[in-house]
């Protein structure tokens, strides 16, 4: 009904029934406190949907500080999509889905092939410039992810969720194989006559461990006698006299800067200084330092009391796009890091750090607030003009994060990580609280006079606690009558007549526009829908809809 639906199109609307109209309009918009100018015109009002349709993809340009600090400013669309940065670090890594990544091919193994060859032409003019002044050349190493990569653990075993016991049983294990070229570079520096250092943020008791993984990939240069552990504090392994802290834990820039300095005292010139994280390499006390790339994990450190080094620092900008695929295009460095990712939406939601969003202010709710404010009084004069008009006005609205937010599940229970069994026992407990701001739209716009209507992708099974939830946080207007929720292809609940889907499992977008035709058909009630409401892109594509509005949400992509 969406499509050419417009109020000059009524056949009953004589010239002067028009002149009424606009007045009616006019007063209406005094009242719903919207100017004339946001008003929809009389003649006409309507977007059309396949305008809206070109409108409804995901920014693919991001400016994100490593802190986490941008959630305080870019909004909700402007942050990296977690989903996404997960499929484009997968993308990267050559991970088929698995969370294991390709040890033979990839963009990850192509790019380290690109830098090592680069830095293996620089050895023997720098060693020989080094034995010109009378040096004793030397390269420092980190380990993980410099010369031994974890991707497998990181993303097979832990999902992204660092868990400290499970890296030891890894560690323990000897599990993990070498970093992409790094076994050529440091045999080769090794053989050349450069002093091979190790030096980790893993502990005094992973040591030997670390030693003989090492070994076992390859790995030549590297005992025990050149290898720095940290320190545990238990027994003989305590802080070494020459790291000195400006507190009781030393910071990973401390740790690592001043045992550099320690290696230089030794006699040695440490030429290169080579890690994948950035605190491997702030501090000082190397000639040059090799940044390898790592969109996994980040391990952020403040610099040495008085030290600035701006050159040593993460991006802030980036390209991607929403399917992963740019992690076919971009550099480890380009693809937005995924702990600062989390914590940017942390920022955004107001989660101290529990997983557990503010429910009072943040962010977010300051963004859903203004788009509330914005939306509502077009809304409600769509719904009022359509009643008056007797055109059947509702509004269509998706469920978790359009009407009931998910962040607590999916971030202090989930971890980021989607598990349907328990996301039904949160669904079943009723436990979402209301999206903000939302409760005030969809009753505004049921008092203007529109039918309200839930359309989701949660199944049969869970449409009467769904509708229960929605009651208990005071929605009006969503009856188990009017809200559409997926079949599960058991017993009654199959695939209604009016979704025809390419193949067996239909799409998302599939499911809800045709849903949606079928609201605005005779058969599912005569409807026009003035407004249609999704967190997702897909709750949006695909027309009929007069209005289609999107709903901020980093924490998952459905496409």
């Amino acid at each position: 009904m969406a499509p050419g639906n417009n109020v000059s199109s009524d056949p009953q609307l004589n010239p002067r029934r028009h002149r009424r109209l606009v007045a009616t309009i006019a007063s209406c918009a005094l009242v719903l406190g919207v100017s004339l100018a946001e008003a929809p015109a009389a003649q006409a009002w309507d977007p059309g949907p396949s305008a809206a349709d070109r409108t409804l993809t995901p920014n693919t340009h991001f400016t994100m500080a490593p802190d986490g600090s941008s959630g305080a400013t870019v909004g909700g669309e402007n942050i990296p999509n977690i989903d996404s940065v997960k499929k484009t670090i997968a993308t990267y890594y050559g991970d088929p889905g698995t969370g294991i990544a390709n040890k033979t091919s990839s963009p990850y193994i192509d790019e380290m092939a690109s830098i090592v060859a680069k830095e293996k032409g620089k050895l023997k003019a720098t060693y020989d410039k080094a034995l010109r002044h009378h040096e004793k050349p030397a390269i420092v190493f980190d380990a993980d992810d410099t010369t031994l990569m974890t991707y497998d653990m990181e993303v097979a075993d832990m999902h992204f969720t660092f868990d400290p016991a499970e890296q030891d049983v890894w560690v323990q294990d000897e599990r993990f194989p070498a970093t992409p070229s790094m076994v050529g570079f440091v045999n080769t520096a090794a053989a050349m006559g450069y002093a091979i250092f190790g030096l980790t943020g893993r502990n005094a008791d992973q040591e030997a461990a670390t030693l003989g993984n090492l070994k076992k990939v390859g790995y030549k240069p590297f005992t025990a006698t050149n290898f720095y552990t940290k320190w545990t504090g238990a027994g003989a392994s305590q802080q070494p006299s020459y790291v000195s802290c400006v507190v009781a834990k030393c910071t990973t820039v401390e740790y690592k800067a001043l045992t550099r300095k320690h290696i230089e005292s030794l006699g040695y010139t440490i030429m290169l200084n080579v890690g994948d994280q950035w605190s491997d390499l702030q501090g000082g006390y190397a000639e040059r330092t090799l940044k390898l790339p790592n969109p996994t994990y980040y391990l952020p450190s403040p610099n040495l009391p008085g030290l600035s080094e701006p050159r040593l620092a993460p991006r802030t900008h980036f390209r991607m796009a929403a399917d992963g695929s740019s992690g076919a295009q971009e550099s480890g460095e380009g693809i937005p890091n995924i702990d600062s990712v989390k914590a940017t939406i942390a920022t955004y939601y107001g989660d101290p750090g529990t997983g557990l969003a503010n429910k009072t202010d943040s962010p977010y709710i300051r963004e859903m607030r203004s788009l509330v404010r914005h939306q509502l009084p077009k809304v409600a004069l769509a719904c009022y003009i359509e009643k008056k008009l007797h055109k059947n006005p509702a509004i269509v609205l998706d469920a978790d994060d359009t009407t009931l937010w998910t962040y607590d599940m999916e971030v202090a229970d989930m971890h980021f990580n989607f598990n349907p069994a328990e996301q039904d026992v949160w669904v079943q407990d009723e436990r979402f609280p209301a999206t903000p701001s939302m409760v005030s739209l969809v009753s505004r716009a049921q008092e203007a006079g529109c039918t309200i209507i839930g359309l989701t992708g949660r199944n049969d099974n869970q449409k009467a606690a769904t509708v229960g939830n929605l009651t208990k946080v005071g929605y009006p207007g969503f009856t188990a009558a009017n809200y559409y929720t997926k079949w599960t292809g058991v017993g009654a609940s199959q695939q209604p007549s009016y979704v025809t889907c390419a193949a067996a499992k239909c799409t998302t977008i599939e499911y809800k526009s045709q849903t949606r035709a079928h609201i605005e058909s005779r058969s599912g009630g005569d409807y026009d829908i003035v407004a249609n409401f999704g967190d997702q892109f897909s709750d949006l594509i695909g027309g009929s809809a007069d209005r289609s509005v999107k709903l901020p949400n980093p924490t998952y992509y459905l496409p």
